[in-house]
């Protein structure tokens, strides 16, 4: 991991012990996805348990709004028109 990451130049940020809030996003994320999915499911197997995920996945994607993104799901939010946008994050 650390030679492609140098490979690439990406910058390593490790979260410090104790510190979940460094990376608050994904904490969010993973909280929604353990309350949303994991916790109502019991998963009778690997197969069952990726239908289970993706499936939400697209739903928390495509059909669900999200604030943070003003009101457009993410889908949305990613394939919208450039043209009179500010974008503030560097093109990937």
């Amino acid at each position: 991991m650390l030679r492609w990451q140098q490979e690439r130049l990406v910058e390593w940020h490790c979260i410090a012990p104790g510190k979940p809030m460094q990376n608050g996003f994904v904490e969010s994320f993973n909280g929604r996805l353990r309350d949303e999915c994991l916790n109502e499911h019991l998963f009778i197997s690997y197969r069952h348990a990726r239908e289970i995920i993706e499936s939400w996945r697209i739903d928390y994607n495509r059909n669900r709004p999200h604030t943070s993104l003003d009101g457009l799901t993410p889908h949305a939010f990613a394939t919208r028109s450039r043209q009179g946008h500010n974008v503030n994050r560097a093109n990937l």
